[in-house]
């Protein structure tokens, strides 16, 4: 068997490692396999990748570069991975995406520098013979565009995630004129260099994808950053594929497909659970500043202490918690699970629901109290919970805002409008933690705060969990 052979049988056996990564990161009890069948593929992917390399007579230095970059690569990707917290995860995703975009924009501009750059040169006289030099064109502009925008995009997600820029959206007047304007040209500037590739005109789309990813994000609101994130993550999916056609790698091919694809169908879900079409998300409009007609009275809000929240769980038989991202940037996750495990054991019955963007992450919740290690069976999601509020005895909402809106339902006006959302308002108590009566991430105010059934809980939300915790314990059995 030659080695070209074994390459392509490793990239095979990769794929389907990868297959079977997608399918156990579907569950939470499966994940931790599907994690590793992950890092396996890879593993098996590198090790194909720099074998096919040698045999294709890699000189010693090319080599040895390789190998220095992936050890680096490597090197700094177990740092971060092991230095950074569950409420920085999202931004990381972000910035790891915009390499692979700047990655896809590299291995583009080499193929146009190998081929279109060198027409007299044995691959471009190769590609010519088959008659494929245009379709080579066409993945080159192509790959550079995907890239592009894939890249300066997830920039802008990172600098957003992080509070490095503010979350409201950019409001350029004719914004989607510009990203409609800015697509049209793409697709007139390809058809151009098909016929004739000119560095010119790749130097032109590079500079329109890198404003074109920089104007779509930021022109999107910090309340659909849950959907850019996997609107990224289908776009950096896609990117690797038209580096792997590029490169005439099937594995890379199959791969970015995988990511594109299911980053796709995660945008979908994530927008169904806003009640957003996907064309929404990209014109903006959540995340818009609380201006004069945020400030609507609803009434004033009554407080509570931890000790009186005590009391309701001592006289509670079933009690619901739903957190949010303010739980996460809190720590809390760890105090949430301590007070569930007490309640359980007196008889109370204790559950979590999740909304589908709770947090800035899909799914951030769940990785949240699943490191907590809260029992999956009570994890549930908003569709299994919701219509048990109106039977339940408590509330605990940590750190959630946008996603328990009673003005999603009620108010027609509202910028969330439609948005599906957890009915903790129908529970007999609701207890809401948070710092401040400040809006929330999509910059809406939120009249569940107001309502008579609820008392807002002040402070840092792991400080007052463990307050609850230590009256409860101190306190006569529930």
């Amino acid at each position: 068997m030659t080695i070209e052979t074994a390459a392509q049988a490793a990239y095979i056996v990769a794929a389907l490692l990868f297959i079977l990564a997608l399918a156990g990161l579907s569950k939470h009890e499966t994940a931790k396999a599907g994690n590793a069948f992950g890092i396996a593929g890879m593993t098996v992917a590198l090790v194909a990748t720099v074998a096919l390399a040698i045999a294709h007579d890699l000189n010693s230095t090319a080599l040895i570069l390789l190998l220095v970059a992936t050890l680096v690569g490597a090197a700094i990707g177990l740092y971060r991975a092991s230095k950074v917290e569950m409420t920085g995860m999202p931004e990381l995703i972000a910035l790891l995406h915009s390499f692979v975009g700047l990655a896809a924009v590299l291995v583009g501009w080499n193929g146009y520098l190998h081929v279109e750059a060198d027409l007299t040169g044995a691959e471009a006289g190769a590609l010519r013979a088959q008659e494929m030099l245009g379709i080579h064109s066409a993945e080159v502009f192509i790959g550079v565009f995907i890239g592009a925008v894939t890249f300066t995009g997830s920039i802008v997600a990172f600098l957003k995630l992080s509070a490095r820029m503010k979350s409201s959206p950019l409001m350029l007047p004719g914004k989607n004129a510009l990203n409609l304007g800015a697509l049209a040209a793409f697709a007139v500037l390809t058809a151009w260099f098909v016929v004739s590739p000119q560095l010119w005109l790749l130097i032109l789309v590079t500079v329109i994808a890198l404003a074109l990813g920089w104007h779509l994000v930021a022109s999107i609101g910090g309340g659909d950053m849950p959907v850019v994130v996997s609107m990224l993550n289908s776009y950096s999916g896609w990117a690797a594929a038209a580096a792997g056609f590029l490169l005439e790698n099937d594995l890379l091919i199959v791969t970015g497909a995988l990511v594109g694809s299911s980053g796709a169908y995660l945008s979908y879900i994530m927008c169904k659970a806003m009640n957003r079409s996907f064309i929404s998300v990209i014109a903006g409009g959540f995340g818009i500043e609380a201006g004069p007609a945020d400030d609507k009275q609803y009434g004033e809000h009554r407080e509570t202490t931890a000790e009186g929240v005590a009391d309701l769980l001592a006289s509670a038989d079933s009690v619901i918690i739903t957190p949010g991202y303010g739980m996460a940037v809190a720590q809390a996750q760890h105090g949430v699970a301590e007070l569930t495990r007490v309640l359980r054991d007196r008889g109370v019955n204790v559950r979590f629901g999740i909304h589908p963007v709770a947090g800035r992450l899909p799914g951030h919740m769940n990785v949240l109290l699943a490191e907590a290690r809260v029992p999956y069976d009570i994890v549930l999601e908003m569709d299994e919970v919701n219509d048990d509020f109106a039977g339940t005895s408590v509330v605990l909402v940590i750190g959630a805002n946008d996603t328990v809106n009673p003005a999603a339902m009620d108010d027609p006006a509202s910028p969330i409008a439609g948005m599906p959302v957890l009915r903790v308002w129908e529970a007999d108590h609701v207890v809401v933690f948070k710092r401040s009566m400040a809006s929330g991430y999509a910059g809406v105010q939120n009249p569940l705060f107001f309502r008579d059934n609820s008392a807002m809980l002040f402070g840092d939300a792991k400080d007052r969990v463990d307050d609850i915790l230590r009256a409860v314990t101190a306190g006569a059995p529930v």
